[in-house]
C-alpha cells in the first residue's frame, strides 16, 4: 500500500465513523449546522459568502441554513463595519454550547466502535490526528482577532 492509499483509507474510515456516530446519536440536526458552527468557532465571524465558500456550499444554501440557525438562536447576523449591505455571521454562546453538546454526543457514540483498539493503535490514532490537524490548521484553535470580531460584539 502506498502513502496515498493509506491517506485515502484513513479518510474513508473517518467518514464512515462520522456517519455511524451521526446515526447512533439520533440527532436530527443537519451535519451542515455543526460544520457551520465549527467553522465560526474556528475562524471567527464570517461574511455570508465567505462562510459558504469555507463550507463548500452555495450562497443560497448557506443563506437558508443561516436563516434557520438564526431563528434557533445558534448564530447572529450583523452588518459589516464598512459595507452595510454585507451580513457578518457569528456563532452565539447558545450555538457554541450546542456544538459542545453535539461533540460530546458524538464522542460517546464513537466510543463503542473503537473501544477495542490497543494502546499501540491509540498511539497511532493520536499521531495521525495531531499530524493531520496541524496541516489543516485545526490545532491549536486561536481566538479570532480580525475586524469582523469587533463588529458583532
Amino acid at each position: 500500500m502506498t502513502r496515498d492509499d493509506d491517506l485515502q483509507t484513513l479518510l474513508l474510515a473517518v467518514h464512515a465513523l462520522t456517519r455511524i456516530a451521526a446515526i447512533d446519536t439520533q440527532n436530527d440536526a443537519p451535519a451542515a449546522q455543526w460544520r457551520t458552527l465549527t467553522l465560526l468557532r474556528d475562524h471567527g465571524p464570517q461574511r455570508l459568502g465567505d462562510l459558504a465558500t469555507l463550507s463548500r456550499v452555495t450562497q443560497p444554501g448557506m443563506t437558508r441554513l443561516v436563516h434557520q440557525m438564526d431563528a434557533a438562536g445558534l448564530v447572529e447576523r450583523a452588518a459589516h463595519p464598512s459595507d452595510s449591505r454585507v451580513s457578518v455571521i457569528r456563532a452565539t454562546d447558545a450555538g457554541l454550547a450546542a456544538l459542545a453538546g453535539w461533540f460530546e454526543q458524538f464522542r460517546a457514540a464513537l466510543a463503542p466502535h473503537v473501544a477495542d483498539l490497543s494502546g499501540t493503535e491509540w498511539d497511532a490514532v493520536g499521531v495521525a490526528a495531531s499530524a493531520l490537524s496541524l496541516r489543516v490548521g485545526l490545532v491549536p484553535v486561536a481566538p479570532p482577532t480580525h475586524e469582523l470580531e469587533e463588529v458583532v460584539r
